[in-house]
């Protein structure tokens, strides 16, 4: 039995240990917003936080999980109100396919956690999550706005 909290509710899963993290929440969570993109961590479509890191849960054991804080992007808009990342994502029109996304906007949030006023170099550096339909110059401009709507709360 597997135990961890995921978006704020603490879960009990029985899983074998070696179970990918993405498998568990997408398939015996049936939380589906979490994406399988490539399997080995490339893509970053199954970016999900861990602690408030983002992780990418195709290559992350359930074990590594016991016992802490799991969150994906359905834990994102609270009360019906999306935040800065996903206004930002909205307001400058950055999905195509949108498969991606999820994974993308999960590691923006992290990403801007920690580095609250980013520039070009730092996001391209940070930012390593693949986009098939190639919206990056939309990407950062939705980062750079995100930074500036969480600076003004």
């Amino acid at each position: 039995m597997h135990e961890f909290i995921l978006n704020g509710e603490s879960v009990s899963v029985e899983a074998d240990d070696e179970m990918p993290l993405l498998w568990v929440i997408r398939d015996l969570l049936q939380l589906t917003g979490t994406k399988y993109g490539c399997g080995i961590a490339q893509c970053g479509a199954c970016t999900v936080h861990l602690d408030g890191e983002a992780v990418r849960s195709c290559v992350v054991p359930v074990t590594a999980a016991a016992g802490r804080r799991v969150d994906t992007i359905e834990s994102r808009a609270v009360e019906g109100r999306l935040s800065a990342v996903q206004q930002a994502w909205i307001d400058e029109q950055v999905p195509q396919c949108g498969y991606c996304q999820s994974g993308m906007i999960m590691a923006v949030e992290a990403f801007l956690n920690s580095n609250p006023e980013p520039d070009d170099a730092a996001i391209d550096r940070a930012i390593t999550n693949i986009c098939r339909c190639g919206t990056y110059p939309r990407i950062r401009k939705a980062i750079h706005k995100a930074a500036a709507l969480r600076r003004a709360g």
